[in-house]
């Protein structure tokens, strides 16, 4: 079987995959929230509390439904592509591994700048609610 880290941990621990998946994503927005309004971007915190999590959270929802799709276009044509490489299979390189991590590296790339930019200019403006 071929699992990530977070479902392996929840192989592990005998979790449902998708809850946890879900657990781990908004623990992880709750987490940069906090620390981008208290240390990063301390002058943001004029705006309601209750607003900025909000408009955070759904800026980071739009990241994941730009990941999902971006991922699974990528990886599918880079399966194709890196399955007519010989190289890879002179080195005994699984094409399907190759093309996950680069379209999951990708996907994350482009998920990360929309975050900071968007979060950046609609969550933490200086500009008081």
């Amino acid at each position: 079987m071929d699992f990530g880290f977070f479902n392996l941990f929840a192989h592990l621990l005998h979790l449902n995959p998708v809850l946890s998946s879900i657990g781990s994503f908004s623990l992880a927005v709750i987490n940069n929230f906090t620390w981008n309004r208290v240390w990063t971007y301390p002058d943001s915190r004029t705006k309601p509390l209750g607003y900025q999590l909000t408009l955070f959270a759904m800026i980071n929802f739009v990241g994941l439904a730009i990941r999902i799709p971006l991922f699974v276009f990528l990886e599918g044509r880079l399966v194709q592509f890196f399955n007519q490489l010989e190289l890879l299979r002179a080195f005994q390189i699984r094409p399907i591994w190759v093309a996950h991590n680069l379209s999951l590296g990708t996907a994350i790339l482009v998920v990360m700048f929309w975050n900071f930019y968007i979060n950046r200019y609609l969550t933490y403006n200086d500009v008081p609610f």
